[in-house]
């Protein structure tokens, strides 16, 4: 099979530059609140299984908003759409980091999750865009982008809590540079009618398929989603209590529980960094099932023989692993035949949320009935999932 590549000109390139400054954002954002989850959780005075219900809010927002943000694209553009949700994410991390009660801090984690949820699906639809544009892959370049957002966001808030900055001033400082960096990267991106239709994504096609039945359709589609949400349970293992495990079950400093979150993200960069060249060379599936094999194999080391540095390297070997998951649930669904175009992309998007709708409160409440070191075998579990789901993905392409 051969692949037409084109090479980008000026605008692409300042487009696909924009797309990047908007994924750094948005991981960004989010990164700088998830160390100070051990300080708002003490002050607001939360057991684990309150805690886990109350950081459970941002994916529940995330999940209701999910659908509309195929309106909202179609009504304000996906640049706009990723611009405006990246401003009004950072207002509710503020308001979560200031919440004075239990219940006001899921309210702004609710809201904060739900313009989230359309910055994700309007920031993945335009940088769809300019792949499309560039001609070859770069859409798990945008991801790595996220992850080093996300390690900045993370070494910003250990900064932060090691000299001493109130939380409102930390967070409002964040929301005020990464609202900037947003709204400028908005000039750069593609204008709707230089793209001619740009937010409408190509029609569906089954490479390397024959065409399959609804009922097969449907089951590649499961697996799909299973796919994403292990990567998404894996994640918020490490947003929701790396930190609180760190600080707690390992009395690790608060600087130094704030690096759990920082390796995996950090070696989930490092994942993505590679990952097109893996795939190119060995196929999704086989890259998921290895990734699979050693986020299961690193974190379930880390949980059998506890230690500090033992677990910072397990949710770093968790998050490489699970590097890829994502952006390859997300193509492959958007490949799949029969479905109306961008109905496979939205639908993994969107229900991968489950993931981490489920996974902290589920969490929160093994580890008062048990502990929090066995809540954590969720991300080995995670893990094995993919595993024995990754037979949907595609293999090598020649």
């Amino acid at each position: 099979m051969s692949v037409e590549v084109t090479l980008p000109g000026a605008v692409e390139r300042r487009a696909r530059l924009a797309v990047s400054a908007l994924f750094f954002t948005n991981g960004a954002l989010f990164a700088n609140l998830l160390p100070r989850y051990p300080q708002i959780k003490a002050d607001l005075g939360l057991d684990n299984t309150a805690y886990g219900l109350a950081v459970a809010a941002f994916p529940a927002g995330a999940l209701v908003a999910g659908v509309a943000a195929g309106v909202v694209i179609r009504r304000l553009g996906s640049a706009w759409a990723a611009t405006a949700g990246t401003v009004l994410t950072s207002l509710g991390a503020l308001a979560a980091g200031l919440a004075p009660t239990a219940w006001v801090f899921a309210v702004a984690l609710f809201l904060a999750g739900a313009m989230d949820a359309v910055t994700d699906v309007a920031q993945n639809a335009h940088g769809l865009v300019v792949q499309r544009r560039y001609g070859r892959s770069i859409i798990n370049s945008f991801h790595a982008i996220w992850s080093i957002g996300a390690v900045t966001g993370g070494a910003m808030a250990a900064g932060a809590i090691a000299l001493g900055l109130p939380i409102g001033v930390h967070l409002g400082i964040s929301a005020v540079v990464f609202s900037a960096v947003a709204l400028t990267a908005l000039r750069f991106c593609l204008p709707r009618t230089v793209a001619g239709g740009e937010d409408q994504p190509p029609p569906a096609h089954a490479a390397g398929r024959a065409a399959a039945s609804r009922t097969r359709i449907g089951m590649i589609a499961a697996a799909l989603v299973l796919i994403a949400i292990a990567g998404s349970v894996v994640e918020d293992a490490g947003n929701s209590w790396a930190a609180v495990y760190l600080s707690g079950s390992l009395q690790a400093p608060a600087a130094v529980a704030a690096t759990g979150f920082i390796a995996l993200v950090g070696a989930q960069f490092v994942g993505r960094l590679v990952g097109d060249r893996l795939v190119d060379r060995f196929g999704q599936r086989v890259v998921a099932r290895t990734g699979g094999l050693i986020a299961a194999a690193g974190m379930g080391a880390a949980l059998a023989f506890p230690s500090v540095p033992g677990t910072i390297l397990g949710f770093a070997a968790a998050g490489f692993g699970v590097a890829t998951l994502v952006p390859a649930a997300m193509q492959e669904a958007d490949e799949l035949p029969g479905l109306k175009p961008g109905t496979g992309l939205t639908l993994v998007s969107w229900l991968m949320r489950l993931g981490f709708l489920f996974s902290p409160p589920i969490v929160g409440a093994i580890a008062d009935a048990a502990s929090l070191r066995v809540g954590l075998l969720v991300v080995p579990a995670a893990g094995l999932l993919v595993v024995v789901t990754a037979g949907v993905l595609s293999g090598r392409r020649r």
